[in-house]
Order: structure tokens, then sequence, then C-alpha cells
């Protein structure tokens, strides 16, 4: 059976990630920084909870440990935690602002990645999946027929762009572990006052296709639901 480990599980594109993996056949751990949030999102969805904050190496070595102890691998590691920061005008902004939203947009996933690397290698068939987005796409947000182009948000934008080239890194580095990255697109969400046009079912796909596909699929691969994309 599959053992999926997804960060942020516990609302959003998280959550249902977890519910329709379930679906799937995996056996999800719901890894979540809040506790009350995170027992209630797994027992509702009959998965575990795994206490993780990926702001904070003591707590993200603390989660690998208890997979460790308790699963002894995973076969499928979803990095879906993320923040998304100020929106508007730059001119205000802090190196403050910038630290937070980075911490756990890009360092949070070498943070979670790196612990959790000797279990994925236990895998068969190892897969990281990183939740990215159009909105950290050159192309897209400079594409005026695009909603991608219409939105000031300088740091969430700048660590997913980031965190799109650590995928590629990654894909390039890790030679036995399948890295992609999901964009999800503009799905209603917490993380945007539930705007977007799209469900939370809509922006899974690409995630729960990309932590679905059998061995000998692809890496190094940006993906949204309709297709893959170009990582410009």
């Amino acid at each position: 059976m599959t053992i999926t480990f997804i960060t942020g599980a516990n609302k959003g594109l998280g959550r249902e990630t977890a519910r329709r993996l379930i679906e799937c056949g995996h056996t999800v751990l719901v890894g979540a920084r809040n506790r009350e949030q995170g027992e209630e999102a797994a027992a509702a969805l009959g998965a575990r909870y795994v206490p993780i904050d990926v702001r904070d190496d003591a707590s993200v070595a603390t989660a690998a440990a208890n997979v460790a102890e308790h699963e002894g691998r995973i076969d499928v590691l979803i990095n879906n935690a993320g923040v998304h920061g100020a929106v508007g005008d730059p001119g205000d902004l802090t190196a403050a602002d910038a630290l937070a939203v980075f911490d756990v947009n890009l360092i949070g996933v070498v943070r979670t990645t790196t612990a959790f690397l000797p279990l994925l290698r236990r895998s068969d068939d190892p897969v990281i999946v990183n939740v990215s987005s159009g909105m950290g796409s050159l192309a897209l947000t400079h594409d005026p027929d695009r909603p991608e182009s219409h939105v000031v948000a300088p740091l969430y934008t700048s660590s997913k762009a980031a965190l799109t080239m650590l995928t590629t890194q990654y894909a390039k580095g890790l030679k036995d572990i399948r890295v992609n990255a999901a964009d999800p697109g503009y799905t209603a969400t917490d993380l945007n006052g539930h705007s977007g046009p799209q469900t939370v079912t809509e922006g899974t796909d690409a995630i729960v296709a990309l932590a679905t596909e059998g061995p000998g699929a692809g890496t190094g691969r940006f993906v949204s639901r309709h297709g893959e994309m170009a990582w410009s």
C-alpha cells in the first residue's frame, strides 16, 4: 500500500488531496502544525495525524522520526504547506515579511525533504510533489490574458518561482526519486479568501495525478490540471 505524507493537510488543498488519495487506496499521514485541526482532519478522513511545523527544524525531525517508528517508510511526500504574505504595494515590505513567507514556502520544503529522504529511499517508487503555483511563472504573470498577471503578491510569487527552480534541481540531483511540481490553479481556499473560481477538488487534480502515477513516469515536470506547463 502506498504511504503518503502531506504537509499542511488539515485544510484546503492539503485536506482535499488527503481525502482523494485515501479514496485511491493510499495510507495518508496528515501533517499539520495545528494539533486540534490536524487531529480533526485525520479523524474525519480516516488518516493518521503527525504534528509538523515546517518552519522548525526540530519539529520536522520529530515528524520524520514519528513516521520512521510507525510506518517505517513513505512512498510519496507532498510538500503542500504554504502561506501567502502581503498583497499590493511592495513598498512597505520588510525583511521579516520576506523571511516569514520564504521560511514556509521554500525553506520549509528543504527542511521537510531532507528529513524525509531516508524514508522515501525505503520505497520501491519514491515520489516528491511540490505544490507550487502558476503565480511563480514568469510567462503567466506577464500574460495579460491570464489571471496571474493581474495580482501583485511579491513574496508569494517569488517564493513559488524559487520553488519551481528548486524542484528542477531536486529532479536533476535526486536520481532515485521522481520529483515534480504541481500548479493547482486559482482555487477557492483560505489562502485567497475563497476568491478562486476553481473548487478544491479541481485544484487538487494535478497533485493527485502526480501522486498516483506509476513507476517510470517522468521527473522534473511542472503540471497543472490541464497538462504539463513550461518552466518559464
